[in-house]
């Protein structure tokens, strides 16, 4: 029994799969995809639609007119008070919701479904509306991973909270409908989460990923995140550049992991930012933003296809970096729901786009080239900052549709993974998910001292 208890969870679920029947994984894999990917569905359409309603109603109102301040306030206040409300019903749901997932498929945490679900959906779009500079991907695995727990309990399996099949196939689904990458979703799965790969598995994760880009792609339309239009390759005698943008990349990776969890636990230990405060903070510093840099903010800045023709000078570009990086760090570190991946990619491309401007003025590429230098910093910074090339790689090629810079952006991700490995940067979500794990260790002994 001692050692029946030390097993971890992926063995025993490798196990459990072996017994199960092949028609009954393939339905549990379909619905896990399939619902994940209508719950995912509505949650982009949701952002999309009150994302444009917000920039609408700023367009129309002129900041300068004092009524329209303090009502920008006002929602900003009453929304972060909200996020605040949600986290103190559902810990679980903040932050990206990666590290969380992780935890509960090794059996450190729970997974209470159905409250993080609602908790996360609702939340991540409030931490979007108040111009958070979060993304929806993180959260997206998480809700597919909770998606995943309910359908275990359709089947009244007890340990559904805890099964890596229905944690990982949900993640994957996750991924797939947050991205439209469902390639991308399998390395995540087998990369990042380091599933033991065995033939039901992959089935099941397949099958979870291809019925939830079904549903995305089929039911809600929705096309390529970042479809550049011109994505011409580097020539042969331009391959010098790619070893450039990787270590460029890898240095970048690990300055914005060490900003990210310095600065988040320092706000673990702050006295003097109590959580009301904390979670508040991230959305009055936007309504700042608003004012004086909203460049940076989701629908009134510079997104990552602007960059593919923006005629923008290197010191506005680094300056765009710089504190599209900061507020990053102070929306993640503030603990209210959202994650880092779409953030990440778009200091990636503003990365890409100080290299392009450089390159440019020295005549080293051509205008029609930017965009294939965007994909290969992006790709890049989210390798060395996840430490996953392989999922990098796959998702931006997914995402822009340019497999003829396949072999570019693989060597990209590798030597930015290498480059940050060389450093000693710790992967972001290792460091998320001790720091997790220390929480928990803190509030067990807090618990065991009362009793």
């Amino acid at each position: 029994m001692q050692f029946r208890a030390s097993v971890p969870p992926i063995l025993r679920e490798m196990q459990a799969l072996q017994s199960l029947g092949v028609w009954r994984l393939m339905l549990q894999a379909l619905l896990t995809g399939g619902i994940a990917g209508a719950v995912i569905g509505l949650f982009r359409r949701a952002y999309t639609l009150i994302n444009a309603a917000v920039v609408n109603y700023m367009e129309g109102h002129s900041l300068a007119d004092p009524l329209v301040g303090v009502g920008v306030f006002i929602a900003l206040i009453f929304l972060g008070l909200v996020a605040w409300r949600l986290l103190r019903h559902e810990p679980l749901i903040s932050g990206s919701g990666i590290p969380q997932v992780e935890l509960a498929v090794a059996g450190h945490l729970p997974m209470r479904w159905a409250r993080v679900l609602w908790a996360k959906f609702a939340g991540t779009l409030i931490s979007l509306t108040g111009g958070l500079s979060v993304g929806r991907e993180g959260p997206c695995i998480q809700m597919g991973a909770a998606v995943g727990c309910g359908v275990g309990s359709i089947w009244h399996d007890d340990k559904a909270r805890s099964m890596p099949r229905y944690l990982i196939g949900g993640s994957v689904a996750g991924l797939t409908a947050a991205f439209g990458a469902p390639t991308a979703g399998l390395c995540f799965a087998f990369e990042e989460m380091k599933t033991v790969i065995s033939g039901p598995m992959l089935l099941f994760t397949a099958l979870a990923a291809a019925s939830a880009w079904f549903v995305t792609e089929a039911l809600f339309g929705f096309g390529r995140v970042f479809p550049f239009q011109h994505t011409n390759t580097l020539s042969p005698a331009q391959w010098w550049i790619v070893p450039l943008l990787g270590v460029m990349a890898g240095v970048l990776g690990a300055v914005y992991n060490a900003i990210l969890i310095r600065l988040t636990l320092w706000a673990d230990r702050c006295p003097l930012l109590p959580q009301p405060a904390r979670a508040l903070s991230p959305f009055l510093i936007s309504g700042l933003l608003l004012y004086c840099y909203p460049q940076v903010l989701a629908g009134f800045g510079v997104s990552a296809l602007d960059l593919e023709n923006a005629a923008l000078p290197l010191g506005a570009l680094l300056l765009l970096l710089t504190v599209k990086i900061l507020f990053s760090c102070v929306s993640f570190a503030s603990g209210v729901a959202g994650g880092l991946l779409m953030p990440m990619l778009l200091g990636g491309a503003l990365a890409g786009g100080c290299a392009a401007s450089a390159l440019l003025s020295l005549g080293c590429v051509n205008p029609d080239q930017t965009a294939s230098l965007l994909i290969l910093c992006m790709a890049g910074l989210f390798a060395a900052t996840v430490r996953a090339p392989l999922t990098g790689s796959a998702l931006l090629m997914e995402m822009t549709g340019s497999l003829s810079n396949a072999p570019a952006v693989i060597v990209t991700a590798y030597l930015a993974a290498l480059t940050a490995n060389r450093l000693k940067s710790t992967p972001i979500y290792d460091s998320l998910k001790q720091r997790a794990l220390n929480q928990k260790k803190a509030r067990q002994n807090r618990a065991g001292q009362t009793s």
